[in-house]
């Protein structure tokens, strides 16, 4: 068979195959796959197969958080070369602007979980998609529902629970989709009370239960403190079992090595004139440094205006003047970024590498809960112990000879710089030897969250190839400027 490969040349892994085989055997699955697991290429490439063959002829639609409808799902069919006939089209944007896509003719309309009841009242009776796929299905795990039956056998379905699940199920039920797919790495971050309202869009109560009280009377009884419930003791192997033949679920640890980081790129990209800016600054440094010899260091240092920038903040002002230095914000699209990893990772501890000032304190505001690592005493302590959700973090302050590794196994740099040693000894903190040395079996997860088409770009090739910081900007800011037809 032909190997998949994407740009990069890096293979299409065995799962994805397997995840693809999936979605067009089975009409309506779940996909529970680890994070980082490729799902959405896996996924693309089963719609493609699937109207290749004219199983699907309808448009599908792609129901997934904001960042990742407008860029991920358009941005993954870039990637890889099999994919890239395929039309993409992101419902986003104003109401007129969502109306202007509409209009358009494409293969896979993308909208955000906010926008979907106006879709579903926008299009009432014409409901035109044959396919739906819902990416972070915890989305909709809210639905409370039942299915009624008339006296002359006609059944129509009563919803209750969120709005935007109650839509959905009502125009899935009423226009009967013909596939319908969920895909997410944590079905059950709450307990297994969370999976009844995601089967119940594939099966309509069929394996789980058409009430979800039956659902709890069967499965659960009330916890020993009398708040909340608690699956009984048969409960997991019975609720696998029954709903067994319409899942596939995967886990890191059963295809990588537990010595391998998974290394997942979260690629944002800047608004326009963020955009317009940062483009501005890059060519007079392109300039410069073309025309005089410098020292890496140097180069390094005149790529910050660009590294804080593409974060979303640029210092201002004069840096000798006396105070704290005041920076203005150019774009919130990292920090987009990283609400999406919080929810994906559904409370994980997250370590969070930041490069700026500005950064952190743009971090902790938009997250109340996170914590910025100190030599405050009892912060290590606390992080290890898994009493802080997310600890922020600069890798000159996280360097040789601590262990963090208790806390947890999930790095997120948010920002980077050029130094090569710091970003090593920042994964070492959590990395796999160190979680081998204290008996965890688990994965780590690198998520990198990378400014497309800036010196983001250039920062992580640096440290992947070692070469050197002049040679790295000069080839990224060449290629970028070739292909705004500057050079």
């Amino acid at each position: 068979m032909f190997e998949l490969k994407n740009k990069q040349g890096q293979p299409f892994r065995p799962y994805q195959y397997m995840i693809a085989d999936e979605i067009v055997r089975t009409s309506k699955v779940a996909i529970w796959s680890f994070m980082g697991s490729g799902k959405t290429a896996a996924t693309l490439t089963a719609i493609d197969r699937l109207m290749l063959a004219g199983t699907e002829t309808k448009p599908v639609l792609v129901v997934a958080p904001l960042r990742v409808a407008r860029d991920v799902w358009s941005g993954e069919i870039h990637e890889w070369p099999h994919l890239q006939h395929l039309r993409v089209a992101p419902i986003i944007g104003s109401k007129q602007q969502r109306l202007d896509t509409l209009r358009r003719t494409a293969d896979i309309y993308t909208i955000n979980f906010e926008n979907l009841t106006w879709l579903i009242k926008s299009w009432g009776a014409n409901w035109p998609y044959g396919m739906i796929v819902v990416d972070e299905s915890t989305k909709i795990k809210s639905l409370r529902a039942n299915i009624r039956t008339n006296a002359d056998g006609t059944s129509w379905v009563q919803g209750q629970g969120g709005e935007r699940a109650k839509a959905l199920l009502k125009v899935t039920f009423e226009h009967k989709t013909s596939r319908f797919v969920e895909l997410t790495g944590t079905p059950s971050p709450n307990g297994y009370q969370d999976l009844w309202g995601q089967y119940f869009f594939l099966d309509h109560g069929k394996r789980l239960g058409r009430v979800f009280e039956g659902f709890k009377q069967r499965w659960f009884k009330s916890s020993f403190d009398g708040h909340g419930m608690e699956p009984l003791e048969h409960a997991p192997d019975q609720i696998k079992a029954a709903v067994q033949d319409i899942t596939m679920s995967l886990k890191s640890s059963d295809w990588f090595d537990l010595k391998d980081v998974i290394v997942r790129e979260i690629k944002i990209e800047l608004p326009p004139e963020a955009r317009r800016q940062y483009k501005e600054m890059e060519k007079q440094l392109f300039t410069e440094i073309q025309g005089h010899p410098v020292e890496a260091f140097n180069a390094g240092a005149r790529t910050m205006k660009c590294l804080q920038m593409a974060s979303g903040a640029c210092y201002t002002g004069d840096p000798a003047a006396p105070g704290p230095r005041k920076w203005a914000v150019s774009h919130e699209e990292k920090l987009d970024a990283l609400e999406d990893i919080v929810e994906e990772t559904a409370g994980a501890c997250l370590l969070v590498q930041y490069a700026f000032k500005s950064d952190l304190e743009r971090i902790l505001k938009r997250f109340p809960k996170a914590v910025h690592f100190s030599q405050e005493k009892g912060i290590m302590e606390r992080w290890n112990k898994g009493q802080i959700p997310m600890l922020v973090a600069h890798a000159a302050s996280v360097g040789h000879g601590l262990s963090l590794q208790h806390g947890g196994s999930i790095l997120v740099r948010f920002s980077s710089d050029w130094n090569g040693e710091q970003f090593d000894q920042m994964l070492e903190r959590i990395g796999p030897v160190r979680q081998a040395q204290s008996g965890y079996e688990r994965n780590v997860f690198e998520y990198r969250i990378i400014a497309r088409g800036t010196v983001d770009e250039d920062v992580y090739e640096s440290h992947a190839t070692k070469r050197s910081v002049q040679d790295s900007l000069i080839l990224g800011m060449r290629r970028r400027l070739h292909a705004d037809g500057a050079l």
